[in-house]
C-alpha cells in the first residue's frame, strides 16, 4: 500500500470531511510524508490545542513538511506562520484546492478572505479510515451572528451544496460499503436558503433515502432548534433508516441569556422540539457554561432543561471569550465559576446518559460495527458486543448489562 500523508483532524464533522478531502489530494500530489494539521476555533482553549498537537508533531517528524490549516489558520494565520515549526499555512478555502495543497514553492501563507465565498466545491472522496460512517458535507459557512461565536468568520457566509451532488457522493459510498452517512456543515439547518428557498434539510434527507435505497442508516449532526422543518419530524415518525437520534445547537436555555447570545430560539421553542419527536428520540446538545451576564437562576434553568428534555449526549463548553465578538465586551463570569458550572452540566450529563444506557438493558438494539467489536445502535447508544463482528456490519444484539459507560450487547440466538 502506497505512503499516505499524514492528517490531523481537530475540532467539527465537518473537519472530518475535509481532512477526507486532503487526505486523498495531498496523496495523489505525492505528498506522503507531509504532516497536515486541520485546525478548530470553536474555543481559545481549542486554538492553545492546535499550537500544542503542532509541536508534538514536529518533534515527533522532526524532516517532514508542517502544512497547518482550518479555522485557527483562516482567523489567525500569522500566528501559525510565526511558529518555526511550520512550512506552510492555508486557508479554508486553499486546504480544498489540489494545487493550493500541493504547491510547496508558493508563499508561506495562502489566505483569503473567506467572507467573499459565494460557492462551495462539492468533492467526492473515495472513503474514510473508519469503513462504517461516513461524514457528507452539505453546507458550507453561516449567515448568523451570534455573539460569541467567531466560526462565521472562518467559514463565511452559507452555500449549500446541490442536492444530485450529495445523493450522487452518498451513493458512491454506499457502493464502497458504507452504511451509514452523517450529514454535516456548519449550519446544516439553513441548508437551502441560499439557493431557491423551497430546498430545506427535510427535503433533502428524504430524497438521500429515496435515491439511495442501499444506505441502511442515515444520521444529522447539530441543528438549530428553531428551523427544523416538518419533514425532519415525519421522517423521525416513518422511516426506519432515519436515525431517532438529534443533537441540538441549544447553547443556552434561559430566554434572556438566549437573547443576549442572539440566538433564534427560545426555551419553549427547544421544549416543543422535543415533545414533538416521537418518544423513543434521544436528544443530545451543545451547552455553554457561564455566557456573561449568566446568573446562577438563569443557568438553573438550563441545568433543570438536561432533565426536562432527556439530554442524554452533551457538549459542554465553559463560555471561551472570542477577542472581535460582541460578547467579548459584556462581563463575563469568573473563569473558576464557568468551570463550576460546566462541570454540574456535564455531570448532570452523565447521570441522564446512565439512565437512559440503564433503561435499554433487555432491549434489542442494531449495532453499526465500526472496530473492535464495538459501535453506535441507533440511538447513538455506544455499544461493544461480546461476540466477534466484522467492521461496517449491522448486527442486532440484545443488551446484557452497562458497562464502562457502554451497553455490552449478546448475540440473539
Amino acid at each position: 500500500m502506497a505512503a499516505e500523508p499524514q492528517i490531523v483532524t481537530l475540532g467539527c464533522r465537518l473537519n472530518a470531511f475535509e481532512s477526507e478531502v486532503m487526505r486523498e489530494q495531498a496523496q495523489a500530489a505525492g505528498m506522503a510524508e507531509a504532516v497536515i494539521v486541520n485546525t478548530c476555533a470553536v474555543t481559545a482553549e481549542a486554538e492553545r490545542q492546535a499550537r500544542q498537537t503542532i509541536r508534538r508533531l514536529r518533534r515527533e517528524n522532526p524532516g517532514a513538511p508542517i502544512v497547518v490549516t482550518g479555522c485557527a489558520a483562516q482567523l489567525h494565520p500569522e500566528k501559525f506562520a510565526d511558529m518555526p515549526e511550520v512550512d506552510r499555512v492555508l486557508g479554508n478555502s486553499e486546504k480544498l484546492d489540489g494545487a493550493r495543497l500541493a504547491d510547496t514553492d508558493g508563499a508561506k501563507v495562502q489566505v483569503a478572505d473567506i467572507m467573499t465565498a459565494r460557492e462551495t466545491a462539492h468533492h467526492l472522496i473515495g472513503g474514510f479510515e473508519s469503513r462504517a460512517r461516513a461524514f457528507v458535507q452539505i453546507q458550507q459557512g453561516c449567515d448568523h451572528r451570534c455573539t460569541f461565536c467567531i466560526i462565521p468568520f472562518a467559514r463565511g457566509p452559507n452555500r449549500s451544496l446541490p442536492a444530485g451532488a450529495i445523493v450522487e457522493q452518498i451513493r458512491r459510498l454506499s457502493d464502497q460499503g458504507y452504511r451509514e452517512a452523517v450529514l454535516t456543515g456548519v449550519d446544516i439547518s439553513s441548508y437551502g436558503v441560499d439557493t431557491d428557498g423551497r430546498s430545506r434539510l427535510g427535503a433533502l434527507a428524504a430524497q438521500i433515502l429515496a435515491e439511495v435505497p442501499v444506505l441502511a442508516r442515515l444520521r444529522l449532526s447539530s441543528l438549530d432548534p428553531a428551523v427544523i422543518d416538518d419533514d425532519i419530524f415525519r421522517l423521525l415518525a416513518d422511516e426506519p433508516r432515519f436515525m431517532p437520534h438529534l443533537h441540538l445547537s441549544l447553547q443556552a436555555m434561559d430566554d434572556m441569556i438566549l437573547k443576549r447570545m442572539k440566538r433564534r430560539h427560545d426555551r419553549a421553542q427547544a421544549l416543543a422540539v422535543a415533545k414533538r419527536a416521537r418518544p423513543d428520540v434521544v436528544f443530545g446538545a451543545d451547552l455553554i457554561a457561564g455566557f456573561p451576564t449568566e446568573s446562577e437562576a438563569m443557568f438553573a434553568a438550563t441545568l433543570a432543561a438536561v432533565e426536562e428534555m432527556d439530554l442524554t449526549h452533551l457538549h459542554v463548553f465553559p463560555y471561551s471569550t472570542r477577542p472581535g465578538t460582541p460578547a467579548a465586551r459584556m462581563p463575563a463570569p469568573p473563569g473558576e465559576v464557568r468551570k463550576e458550572r460546566a462541570a454540574r452540566l456535564r455531570a448532570a450529563g452523565e447521570t441522564a446518559l446512565a439512565r437512559y444506557l440503564q433503561n435499554q438493558v433487555g432491549r434489542e438494539v442494531t449495532v453499526l460495527v465500526e472496530q473492535d467489536n464495538a459501535g453506535h445502535s441507533e440511538h447513538y447508544a455506544p455499544v461493544r458486543l461480546d461476540f466477534t463482528a466484522e467492521p461496517g456490519t449491522l448486527v442486532s444484539s440484545r443488551v446484557a448489562r452497562v458497562e464502562d459507560g457502554r451497553l455490552i450487547g449478546t448475540r440473539i440466538s
